[in-house]
């Protein structure tokens, strides 16, 4: 099962005039693909993206996350519109709302709040999109998980390249997949809205 990991390579898909993203999911001690995440958005999406490609990040879109083709997605992360703050929601396999991902108004380093279905803060995410190095931190300050592009098992030599980078859960948290859930969600957030903006 996808969720039941502690690490998830993730390698954005390269074209050239592309309108969505796409996102393949491997194993990074192993190689194997595991899963992809693929972005949803409707035919007027895709001509404001055309001709104001600028602001893409402004625009709502969604991103399922599934394990192959004939699956259901097993999370499903939608951007709301926005101009100032975006947020980011999470659905589960089973359609249940399960968090939200809030950027923060005045952070230097692109972090934002992790939020549960009843709009408490439950984590924060906290880093540098340039450097791609974020932590996942519960409200005590303890790490949960981390999204960067540091890996020195099999996969490392995929590092070449921008588009690519490592989520992994923290050896004490185990194997958890809500939080996975959460966190593949969080690396893919800061891909759809920071990394865009750089």
């Amino acid at each position: 099962m996808l969720l039941e990991r502690q690490t998830f390579l993730v390698k954005e898909r390269v074209a050239m005039f592309k309108l969505t993203d796409h996102y393949d999911i491997f194993d990074p001690e192993s190689g194997e693909q595991i899963g992809f995440a693929q972005e949803k958005i409707g035919g007027f999406a895709k001509f404001l993206r055309f001709f104001f490609s600028k602001y893409k990040t402004m625009f709502p879109t969604t991103v399922e996350v599934k394990e192959d083709d004939e699956s259901d997605p097993v999370i499903t992360i939608k951007r709301r519109f926005a101009i100032v703050r975006y947020q980011v929601d999470v659905i589960d396999k089973n359609e249940k709302f399960v968090g939200s991902f809030k950027s923060k108004l005045f952070s230097l380093g692109g972090g934002f709040t992790v939020h549960n279905p009843e709009g408490e803060q439950i984590a924060d995410v906290q880093g540098n999109w340039k450097g791609w190095d974020f932590k996942l931190l519960d409200m005590n300050g303890n790490e949960l998980g981390r999204v960067n592009k540091k890996w020195a098992g099999m996969m490392k030599e995929m590092f070449t390249s921008a588009d690519n980078y490592v989520i992994s859960l923290d050896e004490s948290v185990g194997a958890n997949p809500g939080l996975a859930a959460l966190l593949l969600a969080a690396g893919l957030a800061i891909d759809i809205n920071f990394k865009e903006n750089g």
